[in-house]
Formats: C-alpha cells, structure tokens, sequence
C-alpha cells in the first residue's frame, strides 16, 4: 500500500456551521456544496472535508462515533512559513469562533507552535520550525 493520505474527514454536529467556520472564518475555499450534505475544502494536499457525524455513523455499522467536546486522541496542523504567521492564523481562528487551548510559544523541538479547538473541538496546531515547506505548501521532510 503506498503511503498517502489523500482525505481527512471531520464528523462534525452542525454541517453548515462548521462549514462557515471554515470557509467564511478561516478563508478556506470549499470545491462542494454543502447542499450536497457534504463540504470539501482545497488544501495543499490532503482533501479535508466536513460530514455530518450521524451520517458518518451510518456508513460504519457498530462504530460509536461521538460528537467530540474536546481531545479525541489526534490533532491536524496547519504549518506555517513564517514563525510570525502562527499568531495571524490563531487570531484568525479565535476570530472564526475558534478557542485557543495553547497561545503561540516556543517548544521543545526548537519551533514556535500553538492550537486552537474548532466549534466541533477538534484541536489544530498552527506551527513553525523543525521542517520547510515547498513552494506547494508541502512539508519537506529529511
């Protein structure tokens, strides 16, 4: 199996109000309606998109998929090119209705890193530091 990523997909409770905290409060451009009862975002990269939690449910017979209301055992990152980017995009996110869990600092590993929680809760690092990204947005791994 070759190693890629192609969609990650959030389950989320309110479809068209993720949507808007995406798309109108982060800036995202979606490539499908939400008419359509599902959103796709272009990212660089990896497709995100949106999907009503109870539908998502549906499709994985005896799965208990649960609204999240916090940390669910992963986080997505957002990297950024420039260290001072990572407080633009957390203002950014805390003005789309986003709560900041972890304010802009220093880390361990020699970056510059912070999270936000979306109106589903689940957290995003938006980060700075260990890896480049390409020209495409793209990590640049050693």
């Amino acid at each position: 199996m070759e190693a890629r990523i192609s969609l990650v997909t959030l389950g989320v409770k309110d479809l068209e109000r993720s949507v808007a905290f995406y798309r109108d409060g982060l800036g995202w451009e979606t490539a499908y309606e939400v008419g359509q009862g599902v959103a796709f975002f272009k990212t660089k990269g990896t497709v995100f998109a949106l999907y009503p939690i109870d539908q998502l449910a549906e499709e994985v017979p005896d799965t208990d998929f649960k609204p999240t209301a916090g940390p669910c055992g992963i986080t997505l990152a957002h990297n950024c090119r420039e260290r001072s980017e990572v407080d633009v995009a957390l203002d950014l996110a805390a003005k789309a209705g986003a709560v900041i869990k972890k304010p802009g600092a220093d880390t361990f590993w020699g970056g510059y890193s912070g999270y936000f929680s979306d109106p589903d809760g689940y957290l995003w690092e938006v980060a700075h530091g260990a890896f480049p990204l390409d020209k495409d947005g793209h990590l640049v791994l050693p």
